[in-house]
């Protein structure tokens, strides 16, 4: 590929933009509520009329605002994508002192945006000297933030690995690790199969998905089967992770259905209306919280901020839902796809999707980590426990030291 032109990258919303959001903001009808609804309905009444209240009446944009322009590097730069031209690409990219850091690729999902690596980038870049340490790469997803979208159909996991891995090299990372959520997970799955072990050394992941048992692995069926036996059954825990994983998709993944067919029409509300967007997006950062530490007001508004204000429009992030299960199909996201490189997992106990361990089982998993709190947005929920996973992956003691031949991590 032909190296592109780095450009330094702040965030600046003009003043035009944020009076029309008070503007729309004023101008807000409320739907009613029934008695006694909670959660079950959906975002909750009370919730989002604090949320719109505070956005009015005290949260602050400008100072967010520059307070991410402080805390992230940014930078943008073209790149091509084979079959769909150029796309300017928004990352946040810093390099450790420390000169045989691991070069890092942060990959986020949706709701999530490059606002997810703003806690665990300080503890990764500038670690204990009995660490590892990390150059830092964190991109906006094209269509999330502040990178451009795709204007053709067909943009699905093989062209956003394109993307990510395109970025890497410009940025002369040759051999790098990741480390994605959400679509991240399969987004680095996909890269980790297409792209290594050449250039990619190592995968975390926060969000590991499999498939149930069946015929294709027999023992595990069989174990499966038996797991009402004392011996063979599941863990406490364990069983807590398919309650919640059943009812996450019988309650909670209509979204999914929406986007994934109908993204169009979703997006003309959403673009439209800021507290539709803040309703959408809040009702999954309450639900990975619920059980533990909630997301501060300043939080959630600088998170719906960034989508209200991305370069593409909210819209344009709800069509990776579309693109990928069309060309791939839903059962494709569930399949086990088998990859070679070094594999490691976080378990979180608030994640929506959470399996048996025995699932997951593949030769190259060889990191397994059980936290004892937090969700599906693990990098803002609990940075450190996150860090720490990685630190232990990757540190002196762990199974992938030195998976980057000259890159350790230490001096």
């Amino acid at each position: 590929m032909s190296a592109s032109t780095e450009s330094h990258f702040s965030i600046s919303i003009p003043d035009s933009q944020l009076e029309l959001l008070q503007q729309k903001l004023s101008l807000v009808v409320f739907p009613d509520e029934l008695e006694d609804a909670g959660t079950a309905y959906g975002a909750p009444l009370s919730d989002i009329k604090r949320l719109v209240s505070y956005w009015q009446n005290g949260y602050d944009w400008p100072t967010h605002e520059a307070a991410l322009n402080a805390e992230l590097p940014q930078f943008t730069r073209d790149i091509p994508v084979d079959g769909f031209g150029s796309l300017n690409i928004h990352y946040v990219h810093k390099r450790s002192a420390v000169e045989h850091a691991i070069p890092l690729l942060f990959v986020h999902g949706w709701p999530g945006c490059f606002f997810e690596v703003r806690k665990i980038l300080p503890l990764l870049v500038d670690a204990p000297q009995e660490c590892p340490s990390f150059h830092v790469v964190a991109l906006s997803l094209p269509g999330f933030g502040f990178s451009t979208a795709p204007t053709k159909k067909g943009f699905a996991l093989n062209q956003y690995a394109e993307v990510a891995h395109k970025l890497m090299l410009a940025l002369g990372y040759d051999q790098y690790v990741t480390q994605g959520g959400d679509w991240g997970f399969f987004i680095t799955r996909r890269m980790a199969k297409l792209y290594g072990p050449q250039y990619i050394k190592a995968w975390h992941t926060n969000f590991p998905i499999t498939a149930p048992p069946s015929h294709k692995r027999p023992l595990l069926l069989i174990s499966h089967l038996l797991s009402y036996l004392p011996f063979l059954g599941y863990t406490e825990r364990e069983k807590a992770g398919l309650a919640r994983s059943l009812d996450f998709l019988t309650t909670g993944s209509g979204y999914f259905a929406i986007q994934s067919t109908r993204p169009q029409t979703l997006g003309y509300g959403i673009t439209d209306s800021p507290v539709g967007l803040l309703a959408w997006i809040y009702e999954k950062l309450a639900a990975s919280v619920e059980d533990g530490k909630p997301f501060t007001d300043d939080e959630i508004l600088t998170w719906i901020s960034i989508y209200y204000f991305s370069r593409a429009g909210p819209a344009a992030s709800f069509r990776i839902y579309y693109e990928v299960t069309k060309l791939e199909g839903l059962g494709a996201l569930a399949t086990q796809e088998s990859t070679t490189i070094p594999l490691g997992h976080s378990y979180f106990p608030n994640e929506a999707i959470s399996l048996p361990r025995s699932w997951y089982k593949v030769p190259n998993l060889i990191f397994e980590s059980e936290q004892p709190s937090g969700g599906h947005f693990a990098a803002i929920e609990e940075p450190e426990a996150l860090v720490a996973d990685l630190r232990a992956m990757f540190g002196k003691a762990g199974p992938a030291f030195g998976v980057i031949e000259g890159k350790s991590g230490f001096t």
